[in-house]
């Protein structure tokens, strides 16, 4: 993807789809327009899902508690969630199979009926997705428990297994983007929407457009333009018509990620009972383990929200009844913050978020001619993109229909055959082929005409130098966060790391990327302050 020959695409040619948002859903949306013979254009105001799409909890999955919440309250909106999302699983499993796998997640129970409980519901959630070929639900003795999770707590009478999905949500958002402009999208980040051109009739017809790297404004003339900015969709539907009320209630989702060795093994561990009614997750993730999420109101969508020392405690505390050690404070080697873009609806109580539906919704407004894709949650991304180009066909009057159910994103698209080159470390490739598949070869190019970007850039993390340059040349990368966050995801693994390692990688993209010194400097500085900041927020 070349970033200034996309700009001069977005400038000069005239698009029947103009996508604002590259995470997930907006870029899910681009590529199933693309697949459907639209001429489209991609841009975000950062980097390709450097919000919500890429602060998940890294689950494919219909949604165990919307399960139980839909039988509890006889709620079949929540059980209309759960059918979408485990019918979605598989598409997800398959499309970008090297950056998904089915991942086994245990509960533990503490008693017989608990036991009893727990093997109905999860049984019943498998019946809804008896297509995709997952091991069904299973109880399982005690021992099998410490067996496949020794570090579960002995007190638990047994423990019951399910299987959903997990994937690297950063990199796979990223692939759809890839794929969308491997099909013709013009993509480009850093490009944020400021205003919105109308004709006599109040119909949007173009907008205005800033490179927030150098301050250049212009234009981009569409005939729809589609509003895929998840939590901050209010700011373009109320920029498109002051007359809209607000659809959107902003929810905050932190998790911790804490060493390895406090919980050994393949499968995660789902914690069913917490103090606010949200489930737990303990999930490894690369090297690393996490526990998330919260749940909490945030209005202040200006700032990137931060984990902060309750919210640890909250989570370890969850966490110990369950595991037989935690860690203490100082051992928690990262975390993350998220937003939720949760529809509003009619509610008691206008502060409770957890009881919000995260379906989606597809608005059109009549005045502007604004589509908005509202709600929603990453397994559901696919189904999202289908229901908002199905509107999009309406109004431009095609007829042309979705095909994006199997179709395999850039790094799944061809069996990866390639033998690890020798004298090149076996974590170091595993982890090339896991995170860029059929595209690991253009990385091993890359080393062939220059051995030195084989080595590490820190010897605790297979991550090597050869990625920094694959990152900027391929992958977009403008900025070295973009690389320690999304098309890495060290900043989520290890702060520390991550600290003494940015000179190495802004030296790199220094070359890559044709910066002056002010400009790596400034990068260096930057983002070791950013990284300092999340240190001190977590630790006060």
């Amino acid at each position: 993807m070349n970033r200034n020959e996309n700009l001069e695409r977005i400038k000069t040619e005239h698009f029947d789809v103009c996508v604002i948002g590259a995470g997930a859903s907006g870029a899910g949306v681009a590529l199933d327009a693309a697949l459907r013979g639209l001429k489209v254009a991609l841009i975000d105001k950062g980097d390709f899902s450097c919000e919500t799409s890429s602060k998940s909890t890294k689950l494919i999955h219909g949604g165990v508690r919307y399960l139980e919440q839909a039988f509890k309250n006889l709620d079949f909106g929540q059980l209309k969630q759960v059918k979408h999302g485990l019918a979605e699983r598989k598409y997800l499993l398959s499309n970008g199979s090297h950056l998904s796998r089915p991942l086994g997640i245990i509960t533990p129970v503490f008693s017989l009926i608990e036991g009893l409980y727990y093997t109905i519901g999860l049984k019943m959630y498998g019946w809804f997705a008896k297509n995709d070929q997952l091991p069904a639900a299973r109880w399982l003795s005690k021992k099998e428990m410490i067996l496949g999770s020794p570090d579960i707590t002995q007190k638990a009478h047994s423990a019951v297994m399910y299987f959903d999905g997990q994937l690297d949500d950063a990199r796979f958002a990223l692939a759809l983007s890839q794929t969308a402009h491997q099909q013709g999208v013009a993509t480009a980040n850093y490009i944020a929407l400021t205003d919105f051109k109308k004709d006599n009739s109040n119909k949007i017809i173009a907008a205005t457009l800033k490179n927030t790297l150098n301050g250049e404004t212009f234009e981009i003339k569409s005939k729809v333009f589609v509003n895929c900015t998840g939590p901050f969709a209010d700011h373009l539907r109320l920029l498109a018509n002051p007359a809209e009320q607000a659809r959107i209630k902003p929810s905050k989702g932190v998790h911790i990620v804490i060493p390895k060795k406090y919980f050994n093994g393949e499968k995660a561990l789902l914690i069913p009972k917490t103090n606010d009614g949200r489930l737990v997750f303990v999930i490894p993730f690369q090297s690393e383990i996490m526990i998330g999420t919260t749940d909490t109101k945030y209005d202040n969508l200006n700032e990137e929200p931060l984990l902060n020392n309750s919210e640890i405690d909250y989570l370890l505390e969850t966490a110990e009844r369950y595991l037989k050690a935690i860690p203490t404070k100082n051992e928690i080697k990262s975390g993350f913050g998220g937003i939720r873009p949760l529809i509003s609806a009619k509610k008691k109580n206008p502060n409770d978020t957890k009881t919000l539906l995260r379906d989606h919704e597809v608005e059109i407004d009549e005045e502007s001619g604004l589509v908005s894709l509202l709600g929603g949650k990453w397994t559901t991304y696919r189904l999202m993109a289908q229901d908002t180009c199905d509107a999009i066909c309406e109004i431009l009057g095609s007829s042309n229909v979705c095909k994006t159910k199997d179709f395999k994103l850039l790094g799944s698209q061809t069996i990866f055959q390639t033998k690890r080159p020798e004298n090149f470390p076996l974590e170091c490739f595993e982890h090339l082929i896991n995170s860029y598949g059929d595209q690991t070869p253009k990385i091993l190019s890359l080393i062939e005409q220059r051995p030195e970007l084989l080595s590490k850039i820190h010897l605790d993390y297979p991550f090597i130098k050869a990625e920094v340059i694959y990152a900027c040349e391929y992958e977009m990368a403008q900025t070295v966060r973009d690389f320690f966050a999304r098309r890495t995801r060290w900043e989520i693994l290890d702060w520390n790391a991550c600290i003494v390692s940015i000179e190495t990688v802004a030296e790199l993209m220094e070359e890559a990327l044709g910066w002056d010194s002010e400009r790596k400097d400034l990068e260096v500085e930057s983002y070791k302050g950013l990284l300092e900041k999340f240190k001190t927020v977590a630790s006060s």
